[in-house]
This record gives C-alpha cells, sequence and structure tokens, in this order.
C-alpha cells in the first residue's frame, strides 16, 4: 500500500507541473492527472502515418524498453492503452499544426499532415519523463500530463547549420544531430560541405575534389590559433552515406539544404583541380588551407569553371531534393580577380566596373543553372554585392541589414544574425570556460541563451507585406573550434532550444521564464541520452544585493541595470547610454542606515574608452535633500567615510564628459 500511495504521488506532482514542452505551443491548456505510457500502451493509426509510426514506436521502446503494438485504425483490434495518431487536412491551421489531446484514458494527435502528426509525437515524448527516471519504474506507467494542444510552426524554415569543412563529423554523428534538431520541431538541417579547409562530398565525376581537396596538412591547435599542429586532416561523405542521411532526414520531417560555397572559400577544390582557379596571376599556388580565417582562393569565372560549377551542382541535386541550393556566396576576395587578365578582359566585355559585379555576374550564372535544374538558390548577404540574382533568396548574417533590404525588394530572406544565432560564441563568460580546459575554446563573443531567446525574427522596420518575405530564422555552428562531437553538442545544447522557441512559438507567448522552467524537464533529456550541452547562464536579476534602491538620470546601455552596481557580484556593472552632463547622478538609497568607509570605482574593460568618471565626488545624505561631500572621484575612484546615519549615497557628475559612465560596485565597510 505504502508503495502504491507512493507512485500515486510521484505520477500527481509531476502532472501538476507545467508541460515539458519546447517550443512552446500556440495555444496549450493543462488539465487534471496524466495518463499513463504502460507496457499495454499501443499505438493506434492513420496508413498514411505508418513511417512516422514507425519511428514513434522506436522512440518509445527506446525510453521504455518495451515495443508498443502498433494497429492501423481500420483494423478492428482492441487495445488496452492507447495513443492514437491521426489526419485531418481540414484543420484550420498551418502545414505542420496538430492538436493533441491527453485525458486519463488515452492520448489523440490529429496533424493537420504528416509533419504535423510527426510533431504530436514530439510533444509527447517532451512529456514523458526523462529515460531511466524513477517514473519509468512503476507498473502504473511513466505518465503523460492531462492537456488540450492546438499548435502551429510561426515560421517554414526552423533552421540549424553546421559546418563540416573546418572539422568533419561522422555519419552516425549527423544523424544523431538531425535526431535532436527533430526533436526540438526545427525542418532544416543546412549542411556546410565545402570550405578552403577541406571539401567533404564525394563528386564522382571529379574524383580529386575528395582525393585532394578532402585533407589538409595541419590544423590549429586549441589554444595557439595561429600555429600548426603539423598532423594531417581530413575526410569526406561518399554519395552513398549522403544518400542514406538525406533519407534519414527526411522521415524526421527535416529537409536538408546542402551547401557548396562558392566564389570564394573554394582553396579545397581549387587545390584538388588548379584551373578552375585565377591560374593567370603572379605567385598562383593553391593549397588546402590549413589556417582559419578568409582566404584569396576564388573560383575565376571562366566558361570551364562554369561547367565544372555546374557538373557539381548536377550531382549535388541528383543527391538532395531539397528546393533550396546553398552557394555561399560570402567572404569572396576580389584580390585574385582584380590581378587576372582573364577577369579583366571580362569585365570589359561584360560592362563590370569592379569586383563586385564580377561576383554579381558569377552569382547570377549559378542561379541560371539552379533554376534549370528546378531549383532555388539561397546565399549569405554577400550575394548582394553588385545586384542580388532576380528569384535569389537571401540568408542574412551580417546583422539585420542585407535581409531588411532583400524583403523590401521583394526578396525571400532568413535570418540568421551574426548577433544572436553565432553558436560558434561563448556561451558563458569567456574566462569561466577557459578555465575548463582550453579545449573549450571558442571563436570569440558572447552569445547567453538568453540573449538567443530574445530574437525576434521580423525586424521592426519591415512592414507587414514585407515581413512575409521573412521565411523563418536559422543558427550556425562554425567548428574552427570543435574538434569533436563533444564539442559540437556543447556548443549547440541547450540553445537549440531557445532557438526552437524563436522559431516556432508566437512571439506574443514568448516568456523567458516559462522557457527556463520548461528547459530544466529537457535538460534532463539530453542527459539521458547522454547529449553534452553547456549550462544555461541566466542573466543576473535586476536587483541589488538588500533591497536598496538605485535612481539615476542616466539611462542604461542594453542590459547593464542601475542595480547591477550595488548587487554584490563582480562580474555585474552599470554601463550608461550617453555622455555625461553636469549633475547627473547615480543615487543609492539605503534599505536601513549605515555608517563606514565607502568605496566606488568606475570604469572597465567592457568600453575600449574606459568609461572613467573623470569629474565628480561622492555625496552622503540623512534624510535625501541634505548631501554632503565625502569624496572626489580621483583616476575614476572615491573613497570617503560615511558619517553615522547615512541612508543615501550620491554619485554625481561635476563636469561634462563625452565618455560613458561603467560603475562595477558600490561598496560599504
Amino acid at each position: 500500500m505504502r508503495k502504491a500511495l507512493l507512485a500515486t504521488a510521484l505520477l500527481s506532482s509531476l502532472a501538476s507541473a507545467e508541460p515539458t514542452i519546447i517550443p512552446l505551443p500556440k495555444e496549450m491548456k493543462e488539465g487534471q492527472g496524466s495518463f499513463p505510457v504502460s507496457p499495454e500502451t499501443g499505438i493506434r493509426y492513420d496508413a498514411a502515418l505508418d513511417g512516422i509510426t514507425k519511428l514513434f514506436a522506436a522512440d518509445l521502446k527506446e525510453r521504455t524498453g518495451q515495443e508498443p503494438k502498433t494497429v492501423r485504425e481500420e483494423l478492428r483490434i482492441m487495445l488496452p492503452s492507447e495513443i492514437r495518431l491521426d489526419l485531418d487536412n481540414s484543420l484550420d491551421l498551418k502545414p505542420g499544426g496538430y492538436k493533441l489531446e491527453v485525458t486519463p484514458k488515452g492520448v489523440t494527435v490529429i496533424g493537420k499532415d504528416v509533419a504535423g502528426a510527426w510533431y504530436g509525437t514530439r510533444s509527447i515524448l517532451q512529456m514523458l519523463p526523462a529515460k531511466g527516471t524513477d517514473a519509468w519504474t512503476d507498473k502504473a506507467g511513466a505518465p503523460v500530463p492531462v492537456v488540450s494542444i492546438t499548435d502551429e510552426p510561426r515560421f517554414v524554415w526552423r533552421g540549424m547549420h553546421l559546418d563540416v569543412g573546418r572539422h568533419f563529423f561522422p555519419a552516425e554523428d549527423i544523424k544523431k544531430f538531425i535526431d535532436w534538431l527533430a526533436f526540438h520541431k526545427l525542418n532544416t538541417f543546412h549542411w556546410h560541405l565545402s570550405e578552403d579547409q577541406g571539401w567533404r562530398i564525394e563528386i564522382k565525376k571529379y574524383p580529386k575534389l575528395t582525393e585532394v581537396g578532402a585533407f589538409r596538412d595541419s590544423s590549429p591547435p586549441y589554444g595557439n590559433r595561429n600555429s600548426d599542429d603539423g598532423k594531417r586532416y581530413g575526410g569526406f561523405y561518399t554519395q552513398e552515406q549522403i544518400k542514406d542521411i538525406v533519407a534519414y532526414a527526411a522521415a524526421r520531417q527535416i529537409t536538408i539544404v546542402p551547401e557548396i560555397d562558392m566564389p570564394g572559400h573554394m582553396a579545397a577544390a581549387i587545390a584538388a583541380y588548379p584551373e578552375f582557379g585565377n591560374s593567370d596571376i603572379p605567385g598562383y599556388a593553391p593549397k588546402v588551407i590549413g589556417r582559419w580565417g578568409v582566404h584569396p582562393y576564388t573560383l575565376a569565372p571562366t566558361e570551364e569553371t562554369f561547367r565544372f560549377v555546374d557538373d557539381v551542382l548536377t550531382e549535388l541535386c541528383a543527391l538532395f531534393p531539397s528546393q533550396y541550393i546553398h552557394i555561399g556566396g560570402d567572404e569572396a576576395p576580389k584580390d585574385q580577380w582584380e590581378k587576372s587578365p582573364r577577369v579583366k578582359e571580362l569585365m570589359k566585355k561584360e560592362g563590370l566596373k569592379d569586383g563586385h559585379d564580377v561576383q554579381s555576374y558569377f552569382i547570377k550564372r549559378v542561379e541560371k543553372m539552379l533554376e534549370k535544374k528546378g531549383r532555388k538558390l539561397v546565399g549569405w548577404d554577400e550575394i548582394r554585392e553588385g545586384g542580388l540574382s532576380p528569384n535569389a533568396t537571401v540568408m542574412s548574417w551580417r546583422g539585420e541589414g542585407g535581409g531588411i533590404a532583400s524583403a523590401k525588394e521583394g526578396h525571400d530572406v532568413v535570418m540568421a544574425s551574426n548577433s544572436h544565432l553565432y553558436f560558434d560564441h561563448y556561451q558563458g563568460v569567456a574566462k569561466d570556460e577557459l578555465a575548463k580546459g582550453e579545449q573549450f575554446e571558442a571563436i570569440g563573443g558572447f552569445l547567453p541563451i538568453s540573449k538567443v531567446y530574445s530574437y525576434d525574427p521580423v525586424p521592426k522596420a519591415l512592414s507587414p507585406a514585407e515581413a512575409k518575405h521573412v521565411l523563418g530564422v536559422q543558427a550556425q555552428l562554425w567548428t574552427e573550434y570543435m574538434k569533436d562531437w563533444y564539442k559540437v553538442e556543447y556548443m549547440a545544447f541547450p540553445r537549440v532550444a531557445a532557438l526552437s522557441e524563436v522559431a516556432w512559438t508566437p512571439v506574443e507567448r514568448k516568456d523567458y521564464a516559462g522557457f527556463r522552467g520548461r528547459l530544466d524537464g529537457i535538460l534532463k533529456h539530453y542527459d539521458a541520452a547522454g547529449v553534452k550541452h553547456g549550462d544555461p547562464l541566466d542573466p543576473p536579476k535586476r536587483e541589488t544585493k538588500d533591497g536598496s534602491t538605485i535612481t539615476t538620470s542616466l539611462g542604461a546601455y542594453q542590459d547593464h541595470w542601475p542595480e547591477f552596481a550595488y548587487d554584490g557580484k563582480p562580474g555585474t556593472f552599470f554601463w550608461a547610454d550617453r555622455a555625461l552632463k553636469a549633475d547627473d547622478h547615480v543615487t543609492l538609497k539605503f534599505r536601513a542606515a549605515v555608517s563606514g568607509k565607502a568605496k566606488v570605482v568606475t570604469g572597465g574593460p567592457a568600453s575600449q574608452n574606459g568609461d572613467k568618471l573623470a569629474g565628480g565626488v561622492l555625496e552622503a545624505s540623512s534624510d535625501g535633500s541634505q548631501w554632503t561631500q565625502v569624496a572626489e572621484f580621483k583616476d575614476g575612484s572615491a573613497e570617503g567615510a560615511l558619517p553615522a546615519g547615512t541612508t543615501g549615497l550620491r554619485i554625481r557628475v561635476t563636469k561634462p564628459q563625452e565618455n560613458w559612465l561603467i560603475i562595477h560596485e558600490i561598496t560599504v565597510e
């Protein structure tokens, strides 16, 4: 009896918590109780859902150890415990939409289409307790909380990118990655397959692309990015492996968009076939590059090169059924073209005034190739240089400018801003990450999960009509500093969870606190599956350390609130958002009267200018109206004794300054 009561209490407590679903559904109504997934639970399904039913059954078996019985809905076979998967294309939902009803007696998923039914099964998996928890061991079954959900995606492009050019990862790891993208209802995997540092896809007509281009002589080691380890490195995917992975992703409702980056980032290909580069320039000596960064080798805009590109795209399109083919177009230096007699002759013939025009000419030629193959071109925002191809889709990575301009011109865009969506940036404070070991090195930047979550892919600069050109959003994993799969997962997760909610959930439904609560449940799923992940770095709360209050005449830059000047945390600080005027102030009202020595240090390394207070005084008050100077700021610091009964401390500016102001911490001892 005691064991039964404990089991009942456990089921009740789990069911009463907010359902663990990320991304948050469009509509969700919680009920009382739960449905137990037990060894007797089976799946009844529409015949059109045979594929996803088999995958869902395998997922349940992997988590429970029991293989659920599956029954097509037209068969009159009794199931004692049932999850039903159905279709109804008349649902008033977007493609990918679904309805999910969980009652104590059963579960029903109705998809607008196959993808919608699939997403409903992902919600069920997320709401189940993580594998290995006590809830799975009780014969009563693992609880799915009673809930009613009506859901649909906000965007049609919900993407995650992975660079395999800098570092290569086995096919099984790619499949594992796809599983977790699907778990979060992402639907696009952007596979970056070529780089200066390695060509990663077999092209049968050009075998040297992998024989030569897939291998480099050296790589920079962690901790010394301007050095070489002297170790030969490389690898590539065969066409059979590619077909297998494409089918694997499609079964999980994920489209793989391949990228062959051109005309820049082509050193590996040119090393294999030097005739396709600018071989008529002085000092021409292409090789597979062993250092990171942008390198000068670009494809030559010759007919011979365009035949090569067309051949590669022909084999690529045979492997990838994606409507979109990504051709890169980013970071293509114009130096070699400007030195090439052949390119100068082309410019004269075609009326091209500079290297940007040459790039536009190149991209437009490639777009015509893809159009003949029934595909659409997508490229990084540099494809705008010299004029955008007529039907091109722009992936805006250098902020939002390229995306805004393209949408206003009537082009579709995918927002991929490096400010919020580059997962190769540190997700924790750099010094704390590096303290774990040099293998935690990142390219730079700081992108905590809260900042990812804050992103809205629709810029405010767009009108409602223009905003319709925003297909969606995508995050990037550039792998210069990801030598193994452990590091890829560590950098991707849990930020992928935040990305999924940005991509799926209506913006008015988003709430970081709610997301953060649900994320704890998702982290348990990661841990149960052995997925490596970073620890979420939550933004500091806007509060002082003891309830004291701060007022100021200055605004705060970004999220560096005034309260951070008195929160007892050395890593936070107040940062004013403008130049200082005489009598600007930051005033601290203590929760209770104090005395002792007050110290204030201004300025800090966050600012290139230091942002110290050049002219100011530190003042104390016992009543908030009469102020007494206790110290003058010298070299950005002030220290003075506070009279007994001090209730207020004020930093007052005595002379204007162009630099802003940083206050790290006010201390009283």
